[in-house]
């Protein structure tokens, strides 16, 4: 299930040029993944790219959530 991105007027973390940057390669690997998800049959190029892809998007994942977790400990002990 695709993940909406987040709202760019309440999130704090827009302000965090890394979490943006990750948060539109994120965005980007997603739309990708969806057009080879849309294919009958994916050419053995194209299943590795998927896999890829998809391990890419988990890191960037794990990297926006430690970022936030960084931000929300700031923003609790001022």
């Amino acid at each position: 299930m695709p993940q909406e991105p987040v709202s760019l007027s309440n999130n704090p973390l827009q302000s965090d040029d890394e979490y943006v940057q990750l948060e539109v390669q994120h965005h980007e690997y997603e739309s990708r993944l969806s057009e080879l998800a849309e294919k009958a049959v994916l050419t053995d190029d194209e299943q590795f790219e998927e896999t890829t892809l998809k391990k890419k998007k988990l890191q960037i994942k794990d990297r926006m959530q430690a970022i936030a977790r960084r931000q929300q400990g700031a923003s609790a002990h001022p």
